[in-house]
């Protein structure tokens, strides 16, 4: 049985977006699924899902698709802000444009969106906004201040819309997972290609290389389908977390934030990053990831 429930998905194109909003198709939602190329989208649209070009840096993108829905449901019930890319590189060699264009699409694109989404919302009464972030917003890692950054700076404006909008029936919520078996080390290994490789950084660019295996899966790897899942739940939910870990390690690192003073979080992680520049550690991991990888 259909709901008349609407949701528009970011970032549909692949991994989480994409099983996202095969999930809330099963629901029987009307999904609007979006990315910046339409033609990423065919399979969901012969699913049954509506699907638009949207670039979330573009304002008269996200007023075009906001007013496309509302024009033709009448309604907006959730929105999954889901879209965004890994700028990858220490923060020395990262150059300022690219740092830019890590917070324009990961932190200012899904402020567009919620401010286009909120007056509809707050007229119906009722509403769910969804922000996926990163376990990286709690603990930032050498070599991912970009992203890392600009996930923290979502679930900070995430937090604070959640205490302006809860007397309005809307609730905002943080899907918060670890690394997820997809693409995304694709391209944020792309991205590396762009930054300045200073020397100095060696052995921390041939960890960094390593995570595009990522996407094989293996222990610690959160699968999509499950990211997915967790969106879905916050969805459906009539009084939603705040704030959703999926995966194990999302959920220890929750208990670990909760316990350490930020200071010992600090020395533990450039512990943990210094022993993975070492050479023995550089070969299991290599080992590892070469072991779970499977070509698609």
């Amino acid at each position: 049985m259909r709901t008349s429930k609407t949701v528009l998905i970011t970032g549909c194109s692949s991994g989480v977006g994409r099983e996202t909003a095969r999930r809330f198709l099963a629901a029987g939602w009307t999904v609007y699924a979006t990315a910046r190329e339409p033609s990423d989208l065919a399979a969901l649209e012969a699913a049954g899902a509506l699907t638009d070009r949207l670039d979330v840096t573009s304002s008269d993108d996200v007023e075009r698709v906001v007013d496309r829905i509302i024009d033709e449901q009448g309604r907006l019930d959730c929105l999954v802000n889901n879209a965004g890319f890994g700028q990858l590189g220490p923060v020395e060699d990262v150059p300022i444009e690219k740092v830019r264009e890590q917070y324009e699409v990961n932190t200012f694109g899904p402020q567009r969106l919620m401010r286009s989404v909120l007056p509809q919302m707050r007229e119906q009464g009722a509403g769910t906004i969804v922000n996926v972030t990163s376990i990286t917003d709690r603990f930032p890692i050498a070599g991912l201040g970009s992203y890392s950054g600009s996930k923290a700076a979502l679930a900070t404006v995430s937090q604070t819309l959640r205490q302006e909008v809860s007397e309005q029936g809307i609730d905002v919520v943080i899907v918060e997972p670890t690394v997820v078996g997809t693409d995304f080390y694709d391209r944020a290994r792309d991205e590396l290609v762009d930054v300045d490789h200073n020397a100095a950084y060696t052995d921390l660019y041939e960890v960094l290389e390593l995570l595009h295996t990522a996407k094989a899966g293996g222990v610690g790897i959160t699968a999509p389908e499950a990211v997915a899942e967790t969106i879905l739940e916050a969805a459906t939910s009539d009084d939603p977390k705040g704030r959703y870990g999926v995966g194990w390690p999302a959920k220890a690192g929750a208990v670990v934030a909760a316990v350490l003073p930020p200071s010992w979080r600090t020395s533990l992680l450039a512990a943990s990053v210094r022993l993975s520049t070492t050479e023995p550690v550089k070969k299991v991991l290599a080992w590892w990831f070469a072991r779970n990888h499977r070509p698609e």
